[in-house]
Formats: structure tokens, sequence, C-alpha cells
């Protein structure tokens, strides 16, 4: 009898050993990568072109978009960091809001994602400031957009005197990196 115990606790063992793992040795447990993207952001750029007070406004816009991917290469999440800068504008100026549109140099078109930036929270001094917005949600489809046709998206820097926008750049390059931390490919 104890032979049987003991040759049944080890096909027990043997059984659970060899049971399926959900998360296999050497599986790909996906990727997330961050792509920065550094718009100059010009008056000229506007479309129309800015001729008004705030022509001579400029700035730069830094866009850290970080997305999470699956194993299939599918993006599951996104988030982007926002670094505004903004130089040049008249005393008096009020910055609106900032935002990404998907559109092509030459063409206006809807906000595709918003910074979250408030009227007025940019302070200007001698006509000029910034802020940083960090962990603003992407929606996955938008954020595979951007990656895939930079130069079809503008970011504009929106003021009171010109609310379709005062000062535009479209967005190029985005060389992704790999984040610290990241689960690596097998």
């Amino acid at each position: 009898m104890n032979r049987l115990s003991v040759l049944l606790v080890g096909l027990s063992i043997l059984a659970v050993g060899c049971t399926e793992s959900s998360s296999p040795i050497g599986a790909s447990q996906g990727t997330t990568t961050t792509s920065t993207f550094t718009v100059p952001l010009s008056p000229a750029n506007e479309v129309p072109a800015i001729t008004n007070a705030d022509a001579s406004g400029s700035g730069t816009a830094t866009i850290a978009l970080t997305v999470t991917k699956d194993n299939s290469g599918t993006i599951t999440s996104a988030t982007a960091n926002f670094q505004i800068t903004v130089t040049g504008f008249p005393a008096g100026t009020v910055v609106t809001d900032a935002h990404i549109h998907n559109g092509a140099p030459g063409v206006n078109a809807g906000i595709y994602v918003n910074t979250g930036l408030a009227s007025g929270e940019i302070t200007l001094t001698n006509g000029g400031g910034s802020i940083t917005k960090n962990g603003i949600n992407v929606p996955s489809d938008r954020a595979a957009a951007i990656l895939n046709n930079p130069a079809g998206h503008y970011f504009n820097v929106h003021t009171l005197l010109n609310a379709g926008g005062s000062i535009r750049g479209q967005l190029a390059g985005g060389g992704a990196t790999l984040d610290p931390g990241t689960p690596v490919p097998y």
C-alpha cells in the first residue's frame, strides 16, 4: 500500500508539472515604447496664416507618446506627455487651449487629442511661457494613426485672439525607444 501511495503522489506531481501554462516560457509579453515628436510652431503654418498681433508668436511642443502593444503588435493603451513652450506673443495674450489635430499641411481638421489645457493656464511673462501636461489618455486607434502617419497630424496652440489656432506645426519623426523595465519579447 505504501508503494501505491508513493506512486500516486509521484504521478500527481508529474501531472501538475505537465499542465499547460497561460504564459509559456519564451512567450512575448508585449512591449511599451515611447515615440517623441518635437514640433516647431509658427503662425505662418496656420490656415490661413496668422497676420494679426499674434503673428509675432512662436513655440515648440514636445510630445512623448507612450504605447503598450500586446503580443500581436496591437496597441492596447496609450498616453501622451506634452511640454508646450510659447514665446514672442504680445502683452496680454491669453492661451486658451492646445491640441493634436488629424490634418495634413494646409488642411484644418478637428481635435484628435486634447491636452486638457484650460484657458489662461499658461501664464505668459514678457510674451512667453511654458506648461507640461502629463498622462493624457490617447485612444488606441488614434495613437496608431499618429504613429503610422505623423505628418498627417498637426499640433497647434489657440489664443483668445485666434480661437482657431495661433501657432501650428506638423508632427514628424517620432523615433521610438523601448521603455526601461518593459518586458522584452523573446
